[in-house]
């Protein structure tokens, strides 16, 4: 594991923003694995004011995202299709038909689940991989007892998780109970990832991931048995490792 430690969120956007476009320098068609959430929203806005200053080119790159909600419309104002386009696909030069978002309002789900690990297999699996951490340890929402042999799955989200997203949404019974996302093992296929943490909420997971052993009840803990893991950090969310050792 490769850890990065930045002074603050900018800075920690900064540098995951960095990596990403060294990855399409590099490789102009490679597939991105994407997340949503308050955490990658800097290296969004990041990443779309490279590509105003031309130091990007999206035309031949494909993205794959993690997670979609069940039941809402991707047209719906918290849908992660609807948050993709507007802080960041609708800025850039990526051809809409190479972005990939699993379809939550379709009533054949494990059809969906399936097809959506064939697109991982098949225009993926991602070149890099973009993940956040919740401060249960989840990835994707891929929730504490999660199998890390899991690939494409419905979860049930937990209190927690919706009790972090509630902010959102207008009620705290306006969050969806279920979501798709990718399964750890599904996401272990990427070739490289990147996992970004900022804030002091998330020091405890931090501190579990680096020293404590893989535990599926600790879905992040995942993440220890992959090859090419960079791990960027503010001091806050550093901190409980600084303190401790």
């Amino acid at each position: 594991m490769n850890i990065i430690v930045a002074k603050d969120y900018k800075e920690m956007s900064q540098a995951s923003s960095r990596m990403i476009e060294e990855q399409i320098t590099k490789k102009p068609d490679a597939v991105l694995g994407l997340a949503t959430g308050g955490t990658p929203l800097g290296t969004y806005k990041e990443l779309v004011r490279s590509y105003k200053e031309g130091r990007a080119d999206y035309r031949f790159l494909s993205t794959i995202n993690l997670d979609e909600y069940v039941g809402l419309d991707p047209e719906h104002h918290q849908s992660y299709c609807y948050f993709m386009n507007q802080n960041f696909f609708q800025f850039i030069n990526i051809d809409k038909k190479n972005t990939y978002i699993p379809y939550g309002k379709t009533e054949g789900l494990e059809q969906e689940c399936r097809r959506y690990e064939e697109v991982i297999d098949t225009v993926g699996p991602p070149d890099l991989q973009l993940l956040g951490i919740g401060e249960n340890g989840h990835i994707g929402f891929n929730e504490p007892g999660t199998s890390f042999d899991s690939e494409t799955h419905i979860v049930h989200l937990t209190d927690s998780t919706r009790e972090a997203n509630a902010r959102f949404f207008e009620s705290m019974e306006d969050v969806p109970t279920k979501a798709i996302t990718m399964g750890i093992r599904s996401i272990m296929k990427s070739q490289k990832i990147i996992l970004l943490a900022s804030g002091e909420r998330k020091a405890d997971a931090i501190y579990q991931l680096i020293h404590g052993e893989p535990d599926e009840q600790f879905p992040a803990s995942s993440l220890k048995n992959h090859d090419d893991l960079t791990l960027i950090v503010d001091e806050d969310a550093y901190k409980k490792v600084q303190r401790k050792g």
